[in-house]
């Protein structure tokens, strides 16, 4: 007997439609797959974002975006009109890039006012924000003033990376945020969970959420561990992540 649901799954997955060579048929048929799936929520290319809240309307599915992606360099006037207009396109969860330079630098009073600026404008909308720390580049001490820094400003999830830097999630990592994050905030994991087997895992260390553009593969498998019925919908397939 399995010890999940197919909706303890399903609503762990962010499905990722954020590789720049998707085409807007590809943006389609990957908002087609998140809906046949029941996924958690769809991050799409920001341009895209206001049509995706459309097709997932009266679905159980979030619409949700990118801000400073994928490098984390924008200016943080860029990032709050870019949090602002996601805002106005309909987003119900944004992904945030921290500062990367500014944490190397342990420039923490820039950094929290980086971050703070998008909180701000996503809860005062009713928004949610998943923080994006790229742990590749960081050290130790720098992921855990981030979680403290987090914490402290109510940020909704903090997550491993964008899936875009250069590594992944890591259980190491996972466990470390898990632990140096307060209760009100949500780990999720990017990069690197491709199959279900590595889902559960990560389930297991606290994770509630993760970014994946191999859905149909990994909750594919779930269905047929649950003796449910296949889904037949055809992948992106430029998805990336």
């Amino acid at each position: 007997m399995a010890d999940f649901t197919y909706e303890d799954v399903a609503k762990m997955v962010d499905h990722s439609l954020l590789n720049p060579a998707l085409s807007v048929d590809d943006l389609e048929a990957g908002i087609q797959l998140a809906l046949a799936f029941d996924v958690a929520s769809v991050c799409i290319l920001p341009y895209y974002l206001k049509p995706c809240a459309e097709r997932l309307a009266g679905s159980t599915i979030q619409p949700s975006t990118t801000i400073g992606f994928p490098h984390g360099g924008h200016t943080t006037a860029i990032k709050r009109a870019e949090a602002e207009q996601a805002v106005a396109d309909g987003c119900i969860e944004l992904d945030m890039v921290v500062n990367i330079s500014q944490v190397l630098s342990n420039r923490w009073d820039y950094v929290r006012q980086d971050i703070g600026a998008v909180i701000e404008v996503a809860h005062a909308a009713g928004r949610k924000v998943k923080v994006i720390f790229e742990n590749s580049y960081l050290n130790d001490q720098q992921k855990i003033r981030l979680c403290e820094i987090c914490t402290e400003l109510s940020a909704d999830w903090i997550k491993t990376s964008t899936g875009y830097g250069s590594g992944g999630a890591t259980f190491d990592d996972l466990k470390l945020m898990r632990s140096h994050a307060g209760d009100n905030v949500q780990v999720k994991a990017a990069g690197g969970v491709r199959d279900l087997d590595t889902l559960l895992a990560v389930r297991g260390l606290g994770v509630t959420r993760c970014g994946a553009s191999r859905t149909s593969e990994m909750l594919g498998e779930a269905r047929r561990r649950l003796d449910l019925p296949p889904i037949d919908v055809k992948a992106p397939s430029n998805a990336g992540y």
